[in-house]
């Protein structure tokens, strides 16, 4: 098998753009918490832990979730309406996980409804649009 060949059948593709991409999701998922917990009357910089707490089960959710999903497989990219797809399924299945996890007693703050149906909508917007963009540019190469 050739390397091209093993790189397009593993779950995740180690190589500079999908490093740059896991970048970006992680910087978009923080940014988008940051912005809750903004809007909830917290300063994140007066209360960097009660911050983290609040991304740490999310982050810890996505990347397993991501990667098992193919989200950084090689050829994650190779349309927009296939990166669409996956990323829709991994960010509703990782929003889950995160729900779950935030909601145990490992977390503070619980997950009461509004709280899940505004994470899950609004990451999957952020993490749609942000998706179809690099596959669309990543498609035009």
């Amino acid at each position: 098998m050739s390397e091209t060949a093993r790189a397009r059948s593993g779950l995740v593709a180690i190589d500079r753009r999908t490093a740059l991409v896991a970048a970006g999701d992680l910087l978009l998922l923080a940014g988008l918490l940051i912005v809750g917990v903004i809007q909830h009357g917290t300063d994140p910089l007066a209360d960097p832990l009660a911050t983290a707490e609040t991304m740490a089960p999310f982050v810890l959710a996505w990347l397993p979730v991501a990667a098992l999903a193919g989200l950084y497989a090689a050829d994650a990219f190779a349309s927009p309406g296939r990166a669409i797809r996956l990323v829709t399924v991994g960010w509703l299945a990782a929003a889950n996980v995160g729900l779950i996890l935030r909601s145990s007693p490992a977390f503070d703050g619980g997950a009461a409804w509004p709280f899940n149906l505004v994470i899950a909508g609004l990451g999957l917007v952020v993490l749609v649009v942000w998706r179809g963009a690099v596959a669309a540019v990543s498609a035009r190469r």
